[in-house]
């Protein structure tokens, strides 16, 4: 049988006859709009069937066979079909756990939560997914002989750490700019470690981001951020990886942190492609959740809202975010802003905010049932309990929370917590009980502190 070959391009959001070849170095539209990654479909539906595609992604997940084992690369036909095995940079990323959240749940009166704990990845966060897409198709670029001496970008400090990781495993230089004081030492030290050029700017995100924007006119240094559509090829693996994880069903909620904006747009993706190939049969609802202090979409769909119509790209005003705990979402201009204007209308979704107070105890509420969870992280599960206690997220609904980042690139976060430095009360403060060193005594007082926690 003489099957179409697979095939995939960028393709402009507001022009669907403007078309690039995935191999070219183009980030935006002839307008200025963003583009994204378009997959014939109608070839992929030729190929295999729904069950034939299911099973074929089962089958890879998970095993040795290089690089098919890796949680992206088992959907490498609907990922990066023109990327030859050989030239794909993967740290064994995705396949992700997808811990049922039982303790915490049935605290908030859900008997059906989960939490996908995306920060258990190689670098310790969702970034992975997205750049191991990105520096394989750059890797491929150079195979086919255009002239790529370095990949650079704006980061908060999970981009940095992935793009380095990655960059240092395909031997590709690394350029990353960083907001001078506003990320953990944690996340510093990563693309330090790796061996990557670190520009510490004195300014936020976006004013890094301004830069990268200036360095990358110069076509061979190639821009890494995720208004480059390729990162969301990877990061939308994490909606076929929940899919896969609950037998091929879909859950009713999925929520999600929101800053750049580049994950929504990603997750729908995810699950719309898998309702135009049979995968699945039904959507998800998404909710955005944003900190307080840099919350410009929910700002705007807070508007659409008040009006009563669906949110629009016209209701969004930039604003200086101002500094936050969950600093990897501490963002005012969004770059991935229409795409997932598009996707909280085509999956019903919502935008909620959670306050400084409110991300820290929900942190701690959630890690006394055995998280650890990051402060992005918090947001989410902050969002999730206002959503919950206002009957938007029913109690036998399937929910997902995607968990972004690992709580040990946050622990001077999780530090002031415990020690009451933060500009709060910490509601669930543990310290050390300080004790002497006779073991009558010590065990006396750990008798007296179990009893007053009874």
């Amino acid at each position: 049988m003489n099957l179409p070959p697979l095939r995939a391009c960028f393709q402009a959001i507001d022009d669907e006859s403007e078309r690039y070849d995935l191999g070219e170095v183009v980030y935006h539209s002839r307008s200025g709009a963003l583009l994204e990654v378009r997959h014939d479909l109608a070839a992929l539906k030729a190929q295999r069937t729904a069950h034939a595609w299911r099973n074929l992604f089962d089958s890879r997940s998970g095993r040795t066979s290089y690089p098919y084992g890796s949680g992206v690369w088992s959907k490498m036909e609907i990922v990066q079909p023109h990327v030859q095995p050989e030239n794909v940079v993967s740290l064994f990323e995705g396949n992700t756990n997808l811990f049922w959240a039982d303790r915490y749940g049935k605290q908030l009166g859900l008997t059906d939560l989960w939490i996908k704990q995306c920060g258990t990845s190689h670098t310790g966060s969702f970034k992975d997914l997205g750049m191991t897409v990105l520096l394989s198709t750059v890797k491929q670029m150079i195979a086919d002989g255009k002239p790529v001496r370095a990949v650079a970008c704006a980061s908060t400090g999970d981009t940095s750490a992935a793009l380095a990781a990655y960059g240092a495993a395909a031997g590709i230089p690394v350029v990353v700019l960083l907001p001078q004081g506003k990320i953990s030492a944690a996340q510093l030290v990563q693309p330090l470690a790796n061996g990557a050029l670190v520009g510490s700017l004195e300014t936020d995100f976006d004013g890094c981001m301004r830069a990268v924007k200036e360095l990358t006119k110069d076509k061979t240094i190639y821009l890494a951020n995720s208004m480059n559509s390729l990162r969301v090829e990877g990061q939308k693996t994490l909606s076929y990886e929940i899919a896969q994880q609950f037998d091929w069903q879909v859950p009713d909620w999925v929520l999600v942190p929101g800053g750049n904006l580049g994950n929504v747009s990603a997750i729908a993706k995810g699950f719309l492609e898998m309702r135009e190939l049979g995968l699945v049969d039904r959507l998800p609802k998404i909710a955005c959740c944003q900190a307080e202090r840099a919350n410009p979409l929910y700002r705007a769909f807070k508007k659409a809202e008040s009006e009563g119509r669906p949110l629009a790209e016209t209701d969004f005003a930039p604003l200086v975010a101002a500094p936050t705990l969950a600093s990897a979402i501490q963002i005012g201009a969004p770059v991935s802003l229409p795409k997932a204007v598009r996707a909280l209308v085509e999956l019903g979704g919502v935008v909620e905010q959670a306050s400084e107070e409110e991300l820290a105890e929900a942190v701690a509420r959630a890690d006394r049932t055995g998280l650890f969870n990051c402060p992005h992280t918090g947001v989410a599960l902050a969002c999730l309990e206002k959503l919950v206690a206002r009957g938007t997220i029913r109690a036998g609904e399937r929910v997902v929370v995607v968990s972004t980042a690992h709580g040990l690139k946050f622990t001077e976060f999780k530090t002031r917590y415990h020690e009451g430095k933060l500009d709060f009360p910490s509601k669930h403060a543990n310290v050390p009980v300080s004790l002497g060193d006779d073991p009558e005594k010590v065990s006396e007082a750990i008798h007296r502190a179990l009893d007053a926690r009874s």
